[in-house]
């Protein structure tokens, strides 16, 4: 299939599921080829954000700015970006309870980046956030030379979301990202394989893992809210080298179903590499 064919299969599956706009970036280590609908699109983050986090982390503990064994404070209390006003974390709303059951007490590093990706824990997220700084995501960010990941905010800062502040991301930007946990010129192996342990224990698999064969595994991080549906990540397939995947869509609140065809375009897409082979 050429790349016009499978762009317009791309299309077609978002039409018939009600997706406003889809985008999707593809880097293949076996065949070095790249396939991008849309690439550059911008949407809403959600929680894909979550590993410019991880890389952030990871990338300071690798340099001994902080330690992964660190033991943080849970509470459940933020400053807004704008006004600086309190805000806290829904329970109600967030991908995993069992960091908020940790609210009083403390918990390391190490484990609420996991948390983070895992369950997405928003909670996680804002401690790590509180921890090292937006500035510190920026900065490794930029220094990574990742394009198209913009961290901008905690996560269910209302304040700033109602002032138009959000993180955001295009397809192309998360495989640049994920490239970094395949490649050896950003993060030392043993830091690489750290990150791919986490992000291949992701809990939520009904998008991208759920358009492969058996046999697949999927490093990644999905992202939902109201309106978008993503996921984005490294797929491993027995005797071939890896790819790395990223499905963006974006639609009205209404449409119910969502993770079924970003499963499908994750079919297409691999059956489209099998073809090429």
């Amino acid at each position: 299939m050429n790349p016009s064919a499978l762009s317009e299969r791309i299309v077609k599956i978002a039409a018939d599921a009600d997706f406003g706009a889809v985008a999707v970036a593809l880097h293949d280590y076996e065949t070095g080829r790249e396939f991008a609908h849309e690439g550059d699109r911008v949407f809403h983050a959600a929680s894909t954000i979550k590993v410019a986090v991880l890389l952030a982390i990871y990338t300071l503990a690798e340099r001994g700015r902080i330690r992964l064994d660190d033991a943080l404070h849970v509470r459940n209390r933020f400053r807004s970006l704008v006004g600086g006003e309190v805000f806290r974390v829904a329970s109600s709303r967030d991908g995993d309870g069992a960091v908020h059951r940790r609210i009083g007490r403390s918990m390391r590093v190490r484990e609420l980046a996991h948390a983070m990706i895992t369950r997405s824990s928003n909670l996680a997220t804002n401690l790590l956030l509180d921890h090292i700084g937006i500035a510190a995501v920026r900065s490794v960010l930029a220094e990574a030379k990742i394009d198209g990941v913009t961290m901008a905010r905690g996560v269910e800062d209302t304040r700033a979301f109602e002032a138009g502040i959000s993180n955001e991301v295009t397809a192309r930007g998360l495989v640049r990202m994920f490239r970094l946990l395949c490649e050896g010129d950003f993060l030392r192996e043993e830091t690489r394989a750290q990150m791919l342990e986490i992000l291949h224990a992701q809990e939520f698999n009904s998008m991208i893992p759920d358009g492969l064969p058996k046999g697949a595994l999927v490093a990644h991080k999905t992202g939902e809210i109201s309106t978008v549906c993503h996921d984005s990540g490294i797929v491993f397939l027995p005797d071939r080298r890896p790819y790395v995947l990223s499905i963006l869509a974006e639609m009205p609140a209404s449409v119910e179903s969502r993770s079924a065809p970003v499963a499908a375009i994750s079919r297409a897409i691999h059956e489209d590499l099998k073809r090429h082979e």
